[in-house]
């Protein structure tokens, strides 16, 4: 079974959860909406590249873990969109939560997807009590304060900003998340796996950041150029166009040369590679060297 069929499945199943004959079918919808069809599932996709480097031997608990990163990081979109934040109309091309559903009902699905994250990898986990203990230390980690996703959104409510801390909590600590936890989920220490996620992570805000900037809405399916529209910090605005594209090069060796000594090294590297390939536009991508 291919990495996307396993977080697609374990998503599926994840959201079972949430249904019953007593549950609100309006937060269930939004639920769903939120979740599927997904996009690139970057982060648990990289999560099982990690337990798969490690030797991975529990295939359930790690499918878990990138399914629960992945929970979070679609109630981190839900909550980004709402007025109050970005007031994005549409998301993966089609309609934001709080458009189809309403801002409370969106609300409520966020927090619902944060707590379902946590739900889901116990109940998966629950065999592995030693792995367990890390793997919710690490999403928690991720999610809250002092850096985590939670705390990368309130930043955009602070006056002046660090824009590295802001990127390091906004994006990367999912990343890190999907590094170490892929780890954790294979038996193997966490710790020395964050760098890898952390540097993954600030590549892909800078990407992002440049996409907000270059592209248009139809390509990437939300708005642009609301970083601007809402004086947010971002990597272009910063260090203009040029120097954010060597700056996101240079993380991404960077990236690949913070990867832990592991058995699946090598695949790892060229999974990294494959998926750094795409984050330009084409018109600024250059060829790997």
């Amino acid at each position: 079974m291919d990495a996307m069929t396993r977080v697609e499945r374990s998503l599926g199943q994840a959201l079972g959860l949430a249904k019953g004959p007593d549950a609100p079918p309006l937060l269930l919808g939004a639920m769903s909406h939120a979740v599927f069809p997904g996009g690139a599932r970057i982060r648990p996709r990289l999560c099982l590249a990690v337990a798969h480097a490690c030797g991975e031997d529990q295939p359930e608990i790690s499918a878990a873990m990138a399914a629960a990163i992945e929970l979070m990081h679609c109630a981190s979109l839900v909550h980004d969109d709402l007025p109050c934040f970005d007031d994005a109309p549409t998301r993966r091309g089609r309609a934001s939560v709080h458009r189809a559903f309403g801002e409370r009902i969106a609300v409520l699905t966020g927090d619902a997807l944060l707590v379902l994250a946590f739900q889901w990898l116990a109940r998966r986990a629950l065999g592995a009590p030693g792995r367990l203990a890390g793997l919710i230390t690490i999403l928690a980690r991720a999610v809250g304060a002092p850096a985590g996703i939670i705390a990368g959104q309130a930043f955009e409510c602070e006056p002046q900003i660090s824009l590295a801390g802001y990127q390091r909590a906004k994006t990367g600590a999912l990343f890190a998340a999907s590094t170490a936890g892929g780890a954790c989920a294979a038996g193997c220490d966490a710790e020395s796996w964050h760098a890898l996620g952390e540097r993954i992570g600030e590549a892909y805000q800078i990407a992002d950041d440049i996409r907000d900037v270059v592209c248009k809405e139809y390509e990437l399916g939300k708005p642009t150029g609301r970083d601007q529209a809402l004086g947010r910090p971002n990597a272009v605005h910063r260090l203009g166009l040029g120097s954010a594209v060597e700056r996101l090069e240079g993380l991404v060796q960077s990236a690949i040369d913070a990867i832990p000594s592991c058995p699946g090294a090598q695949d790892l590297r060229r999974h990294i590679l494959a998926e750094a390939s795409r984050l330009l536009p084409r018109e600024l991508a250059r060829p790997a060297a």
